[in-house]
């Protein structure tokens, strides 16, 4: 395989249902660290190019939260979690009881709550593809980065330059039942080639 162009559609369902399991997984974990029921919306699967993720993101200069983990072990790559402003207050003011005045400006106790979140979220998928596989992933800490889009995609762009332009793009939508708030957040899933033929073939499919 030389690059994410060349899945076809029975293997993006398969990475759909990554997507759903690591999404479940993901809700438990935050009604728990919450301390309050979450529920989530199917997840969005798609295998989409930079320019059309910086669009869906809200454009270059939009700022979001990035959080970047590195993935080793029998699969190697990179995952990103980034929280629109509404996704980071939500997790801000619910851990610390303080007002975020913006997601361009977080403190310390702040970036910790958001680094702990981001944790367990990219932890729900790693984990979602370690059962379904049987391979085994470890992901590093949380690097946070607070930038415009164009800043934060330009790592996974420069670094994974070598497979194409495409990763894969999963959305989704979490209902904080307590006050009716419907937060979003994405997940950005960039496997070496190598490690996605690996998870594929683990599941019954060629690459």
């Amino acid at each position: 395989m030389a690059n994410f162009d060349d899945l076809n559609d029975l293997h993006i369902d398969v990475l759909r249902e990554i997507g759903n399991i690591g999404s479940g997984n993901a809700a438990t974990a935050l009604s728990t660290m919450l301390d309050r029921k979450v529920d989530i919306s199917v997840p969005v699967v798609r295998i989409l190019d930079y320019t059309t993720v910086t669009e869906e993101l809200g454009g270059p200069e939009e700022i979001l939260a990035g959080l970047l983990l590195s993935l080793s072990g029998d699969v190697t790559g990179m995952i990103m979690f980034l929280l629109h402003k509404d996704f980071a207050h939500m997790i801000i003011t619910t851990l610390t009881g303080m007002e975020m005045e913006s997601v361009g400006i977080l403190d310390e106790i702040s970036s910790s709550a958001v680094c702990e979140v981001g944790n367990i979220m990219a932890a729900s998928y790693v984990n979602a593809i370690a059962s379904l596989t049987g391979l085994m992933i470890d992901i590093s800490p949380p690097d946070i980065c607070v930038d415009m889009v164009g800043a934060i995609l330009s790592v996974p762009a420069i670094y994974f330059a070598n497979i194409g332009d495409r990763i894969i793009f999963i959305q989704d939508e979490f209902d904080k039942q307590e006050d009716d708030a419907r937060s979003a957040s994405h997940i950005l899933m960039i496997p070496e080639t190598d490690s996605l033929k690996a998870i594929m073939e683990r599941l019954g499919l060629e690459l």
